[in-house]
């Protein structure tokens, strides 16, 4: 899977998103560090044990690095950056049950605005599953030989063969 790259400078609005997504009852907001358990215990159940470990190296950053929708008390959506290397956006997922209603969308954004507030112009969406969605949503463009990237050689586990 290719990488692909994002104008930071240029990233659309995401109030009117947040604002739909805060009447069904959906938050989104940055994780804090008490949550640790909390989120990467999901997202290992939900995804995957490297998802989740890169998850949890957004923890180790300051303020963390790592938003999430919650609908009430449960966790619905994640999406990290500064995780497995500076510049990169992800992981990043939602349940199957909480899917097409914007919540990706919502987390992408706010995760790149606070990549763009860290003073970078662009970013990096690491290993890119969904391309069309990057590149409709926020302009991603794909990197050219970029595949297969910084996960090239990377152990993997024999329980789930993924990162």
């Amino acid at each position: 899977m290719a990488d692909m790259l994002v104008k930071l400078y240029a990233l659309p609005d995401a109030t009117p998103v947040l604002a739909q997504l805060r009447q069904a009852g959906i938050v989104i907001r940055r994780a804090i560090a008490p949550e640790k358990h909390l989120v990467v215990d999901w997202v290992r159940r939900e995804f995957s044990l490297g998802w989740a470990s890169e998850c949890e190296v957004s923890f180790s950053n300051h303020p963390v690095s790592t938003y999430m929708a919650l609908d009430g008390n449960s966790i619905v959506g994640f999406a990290s950056y500064d995780a497995t290397y500076r510049n990169f956006f992800g992981p990043t997922g939602v349940a199957p049950a909480y899917r097409g209603r914007g919540i990706g969308r919502a987390l992408l954004v706010a995760a790149l605005q606070a990549m763009a507030a860290n003073g970078y112009a662009y970013g990096i969406i690491g290993g890119v599953g969904p391309v069309d969605f990057y590149a409709r949503t926020v302009g991603a463009t794909i990197i050219p030989d970029s595949s297969p990237g910084i996960y090239h050689g990377m152990l993997r586990s024999p329980r789930q063969g993924e990162a």
